[in-house]
């Protein structure tokens, strides 16, 4: 499963220039999408990935 982080409840975007993006469900801020960084550090896709309910905003 290819987790898309913009979809996910725990991705939020920070004011840190070095690092604007976070997970909130494992806690750490990246320049790069957190699934990425979870892929590489463990080899396995995200497991704490929860779909944000709602439609998209215009």
């Amino acid at each position: 499963m290819r987790v898309n982080c913009f979809q996910c409840q725990h991705f939020k975007v920070t004011w840190d220039t070095r690092n604007p993006r976070a997970c909130t469900a494992y806690g750490f801020k990246t320049k790069q999408l957190p699934s990425v960084v979870v892929k590489q550090s463990s080899g396995m896709d995200c497991m704490k990935f929860i779909q944000k309910q709602g439609g998209a905003k215009a």
